[in-house]
Formats: structure tokens, C-alpha cells, sequence
């Protein structure tokens, strides 16, 4: 360890001497950018091989039976994973990082770095249905953090870096580096400005050039756009727009509800019974909701229907057309469910992958009604589009929904289908859905990152960095005497809170000038007591709310020292002079 900080302690030296802050900046962008698309490699070749031994060795004629075991065994080696190594919640990758970015200043915990990387593919190569797009934003995340703290780097340009690890395990994972860059900036509310859109950038390119060393061809998506846009298909696509946008609210709905039923259920382990059975027997009914899906979507996007319901265990006619519609109808409702409860019984997992899943599987059978019916659309550009619609929807991202598929795809001349369908879907589910699923629980908090500078900058700041403690309580009981003698004398202060002397409950304050009238008067030192001189404060902060609360607070009682109260008990005061001078500086540190 000695000799590690000493290596680092000159290359600090050499840097300060050397290279401006800015150049910096740019080499740690490209640092956490390999990082970032080395963790992601790494999330899919681990995931790769899970699911090539496991249905290429083992299950090949009996793969039908042990699609409802092999979840529940991947549930149970993550449990304890968790439990034994681990030993720490992992959470869900995008949201556990907003919340990083909104409330710790960018500081992850260091076992994230690795946490996501052996969890998630065992999650989902042993068919959990959830994505990896999470983990490994989680990953990178945790990287970019490492990095910004190991180099000394303020809390703006950690946030900066963690954006770029988060455009860097996007790029790797689609190899779609615009589309990165839109994410990163969209879903963490990043500036895109000149100082932040050169590192995005040098991350995005330096994590899809580590990706094509390990995957020379395309390993998630193989489709080439081949039917161009027509004007004549605007309605459907309009109608595709709000069915997406439906469906994302059912998305987003059944997340939700299945989570808050799951929440009953205080010992992981029972959620783990309960959500496995509950996840082997849905993969049991519909094979094609095991693992990510990739292979169901390329078959639909190619026109491979039959391929891509090959596993249906029923003895069906494939080649009717309304029973393909069926299935596809089927697959569409239950990997939502598949999905979150895979999630609900302790897998690690994301949920931008299943939304695509979910998006190709309705684009897809929209199509194949309008064309039943005697209309004729192209089949794959539906079933693009509808990936574009969930996402829009579901992640609350239109433009990463447009930019990605896109990019993947080579469907540049969708652009007008694309746009269309990602806005219809987007303002639908927003007038339902104020927040994605990323980011509900930090909006129910007011920890949200937004665009909105000065709401940033309130809920960074931390309520107990600004509490003053150098107030002198006194008790209802004390005589005005003792008050002026223990605590009027000794304080520097006009206010005084009153407190219970054993619980250390507040009750209220008494003001310098409430008692000024008095204090010279002699004979009132010792037949009044505080009891009678106190009064409720005007307003008092609970150690739980947020700074933007208690600016509100100040402003509704025009109050100048507000009480802090933790479970009841007096903390100290806030006063709004302190108050605005570290907001001033937080601004400061922000913009700059």
C-alpha cells in the first residue's frame, strides 16, 4: 500500500506540473471509458458462457423440463453470493447510481465495481428475465467513481466521469456511441455543454473500440434495415404510438405492484422461494421469456416467427397466423411480470433489455394484424419501432429510444416512424407515469437529478453540514434566574431552545427579546420560570427533510433560525444566513 500511494502521489506531482485540468479530464474520460467497456465485455462473455454450457451441454434434449429449474438454482447461487462474499445490497444498477449522483456526491461504494459483474450473469445466463444494460452501468459507474476519487477530482467532475462510464456501458453493450452519449445526458440530466460533450465523447469511442476487440461482429443485434419509410403508413404508426405507450403503463404498473407484494415478504429467502417458483413456472408456460431474448428479437426482426416461438411447448399450428398473434400478445404481457419478479426474488438485473423485448414482441404482432386484415406494412421496421415505443415510454428516454435503434440498426430513414412513435408514446405514459422506473423513489424523496440547476443544487446540499450547535438550551422548569446565569450569560445567541431535560425532546424556544423586559428585574429571578416565558418556533425542520423543505420553510415563516429536530429530539438550528451563503458556494462549485 505504501508503495501505491507513493507511484500515485507522483504521478499527481507530475500531473499538476504538466497537464491543465482540462487535458486530465480528457485521459480520465478515456480511462474510465476502457474500464467501463472492459466491465461490460466481461458482464457478456460471463452471461455467453452461462448460457452455452448450460443449453448447450446440458439441457439439448431435455431443455424443455430444466427451463423451470435452472432459474431458481441462478436465484438461489446470487442469494448467497450476496450473502456470504458480497455480504451488502447491490440494488438495481441505474437507480442505485442516480441516487449516488443526487445525495453522495458521486461517491459508490467500491464493491460495486464488482458486485454486478459476477451476480448478473449468473441471474440472467441461468435464464432470469432481465437484462444487463443495469449491471453494467452499475459497473462503470462504480469505475468512474474509483477513478474520480483515486485522482483527487471534485464532486463535479466525479459526476462528470460517472456519466462517462455510463455512455461508455452503453456504447459497449450496443455499440451505438451517439446513442451513449444521449443517454448518459438524458437519463442523468448531464450539461451538454462543450466541457462535458468532449469526455462523453472520448468515453463512448474508447469503450466501443474495447467492445470490437472482444466481439468483432454484432452480438446482440444482427439486422440491417432493408424497407424503407412510407408515408402511407403514418396512421398505423400513430396507432403504434399509443399502443406503446399503453403498454408502458402497464409496464411500469405491474413493476410496481409486483414489487410493493413482494415488499410483504420481510426475509429474502422467502422471496426467493416464492419469486423462483413463481419465475420457473412462468418460463415453464412460455419458454421464450428465459433470459435476455436476444435471439426471440433477431428472429422477429428477420421474419422468423416460427424460430422465434420455437421453444412453445404446446403442440400448436405455427403457420396460423392468429396464433402466432396470440403467442407474441402473450409473451408481451408476461415478461413485465417475468421480469420484475425475476428482480423481486433476489436476481441482479436491468430492465432496458426487457423493455426492447417487450417493444419487438407488440411492434411485431401490430404488424401482423394490419397485414391479416389485408393492410401491408414491413414487419420488421414495426417491430423496431415498437422497441422505440416502450423505451420511450418505459424509460421515460425518447431520445435514446430514437438514437439507438437507429444506430443498431442502420434505420436512419426511420427517423420520421422513429420520432413519431417515441413522442406519442412518451407523453402518453408521462400524463400516467410522472416518473421511469429508475427514478419514482428518488422523486418520491425529492432526490432526483433534473436539468433544473437550482433544485440541484438545494437537494446536494446536506442539512446536517449546515446545523449550528452553539445555542444554549435551558428547561421548562429553570427559574429566569438560572436561565440568565447558565445560559443567557454564556451564549452569544438571542435564541434559546427549551428542551425536556431527560428525553431531550424539544418543546419549544424563548427569544432574547421576549425577555428582555424582564431580565434586569430582580424579583422575578426565582418565581418565573422558563415554563411560562417559552414558545412554539415558528416552523421546525425535521432531520429527514430536504434542503429545498427548508428553504420553503423559512421562506413561509420569514423566520431567520429555524429548530432541528431527529426523533423528536433537539439537534441544533439552521439559520437562513448560513443557509444561503452555502448554497451560494454549492452553485459555484456546480457551474463553474
Amino acid at each position: 500500500m505504501p508503495t501505491k500511494n507513493k507511484y500515485l502521489k507522483q504521478i499527481l506531482i507530475w500531473r499538476y506540473k504538466y497537464i491543465s485540468e482540462r487535458q486530465f479530464i480528457y485521459v480520465l474520460s478515456v480511462l474510465v471509458g476502457l474500464l467501463a467497456g472492459l466491465g461490460t465485455a466481461i458482464l457478456k462473455n460471463l452471461t455467453f458462457f452461462f448460457e452455452e454450457v448450460l443449453e448447450g451441454r446440458f439441457i439439448k434434449d431435455i431443455h424443455y423440463s430444466l427451463y423451470f429449474i435452472f432459474p431458481i438454482i441462478g436465484l438461489i447461487l446470487v442469494y448467497y453470493i450476496k450473502k456470504k462474499i458480497i455480504k451488502k445490497e447491490i440494488g438495481h444498477g441505474i437507480s442505485t447510481t442516480l441516487h449516488a449522483v443526487s445525495k453522495r456526491n458521486g461517491i459508490i461504494e467500491k464493491y460495486k465495481m464488482y458486485a454486478s459483474l459476477i451476480t448478473a450473469p449468473i441471474t440472467v445466463g441461468f435464464g432470469g428475465s432481465a437484462g444487463l444494460q443495469g449491471p453494467a452501468v452499475s459497473t462503470g459507474a462504480a469505475l468512474g467513481s474509483y477513478v474520480s476519487q483515486l485522482f483527487h477530482m471534485n464532486a463535479k467532475t466525479r459526476m462528470l466521469l460517472i456519466g462517462c462510464a455510463t455512455a461508455g456501458a452503453m456504447s459497449s453493450m450496443f455499440k451505438a456511441p451517439v446513442a451513449a452519449i444521449i443517454f448518459a445526458v438524458e437519463i442523468f440530466s448531464l450539461d451538454l455543454a462543450f466541457a462535458s460533450l468532449v469526455p462523453l465523447l472520448l468515453a463512448s469511442v474508447s469503450a466501443v473500440i474495447t467492445s470490437y476487440f472482444f466481439f468483432e461482429k454484432d452480438a446482440l443485434f444482427g439486422f440491417k434495415l432493408i424497407d424503407a419509410f412510407q408515408t402511407k403508413d403514418i396512421f398505423y404508426y400513430i396507432i403504434l404510438g399509443f399502443g406503446t405507450g399503453v403498454a408502458s403503463v402497464y409496464f411500469s404498473k405491474i413493476y410496481f405492484k409486483i414489487t410493493k407484494f413482494f415488499k410483504f415478504f420481510k426475509k429474502p429467502m422467502h422471496r426467493l422461494i416464492i419469486g423462483g417458483f413463481a419465475i420457473g413456472l412462468l418460463l415453464y408456460l412460455i419458454p421464450p421469456l428465459y433470459g435476455e431474448g436476444y435471439g426471440f428479437i433477431n428472429n422477429l426482426l428477420n421474419g422468423n416467427s416460427t424460430a422465434a416461438l420455437a421453444d412453445i411447448p404446446y403442440k400448436v399450428d405455427l403457420t396460423n397466423i392468429w396464433v402466432v398473434i396470440g403467442f407474441l400478445f402473450l409473451i408481451a404481457v408476461f415478461k413485465a411480470i417475468a421480469m420484475t419478479t425475476t428482480f423481486a426474488a433476489g436476481g441482479v438485473g436491468g430492465i432496458f433489455i426487457p423493455t426492447l423485448f417487450m417493444g419487438s414482441a407488440l411492434g411485431n404482432l401490430f404488424a401482423k394484424i394490419i397485414n391479416t386484415l389485408g393492410g401491408s406494412v414491413s414487419e420488421s421496421n414495426f417491430t423496431l419501432i415498437g422497441m422505440t415505443g416502450l423505451m420511450a415510454g418505459v424509460l421515460h428516454a425518447p431520445l435514446t429510444a430514437i438514437f439507438l435503434i437507429a444506430e443498431i440498426t442502420g434505420g436512419y430513414e426511420l427517423f420520421v416512424p422513429l420520432m413519431l412513435v417515441a413522442a406519442i408514446s412518451f407523453a402518453f405514459t408521462k400524463y400516467f407515469i410522472s416518473n421511469s422506473i429508475y427514478t419514482v423513489e428518488l422523486a418520491k424523496k425529492g432526490e432526483l437529478i433534473t436539468h433544473n440547476k437550482d433544485k440541484n443544487v438545494l437537494m446536494m446540499m446536506r442539512i446536517n453540514t449546515l446545523i449550528e450547535t452553539n445555542f444554549k438550551p435551558v428547561y421548562p422548569e429553570m427559574l429566569l434566574g438560572e436561565m440568565l446565569k447558565f445560559a443567557v450569560a454564556k451564549s452569544t445567541r438571542n435564541i434559546f431552545p427549551v428542551i425536556h431535560k431527560e428525553s431531550e425532546r424539544f418543546l419549544g424556544i424563548v427569544l432574547l427579546d421576549d425577555i428582555r423586559s424582564i431580565m434586569f428585574d430582580a424579583d422575578m429571578y426565582n418565581s418565573v420560570a422558563v415554563e411560562t416565558l417559552m414558545k412554539s418556533a415558528p416552523e421546525i425542520i425535521f432531520y429527514e427533510d430536504s434542503v429545498q423543505k427548508v428553504m420553503q420553510k423559512f421562506k413561509d415563516s420569514d423566520a431567520w433560525n429555524l429548530p432541528v429536530v431527529k426523533d423528536g429530539k433537539y439537534v441544533g438550528f439552521i439559520s437562513k444566513s448560513k443557509l444561503l451563503t452555502a448554497y451560494r458556494k454549492k452553485l459555484i462549485e456546480v457551474t463553474s
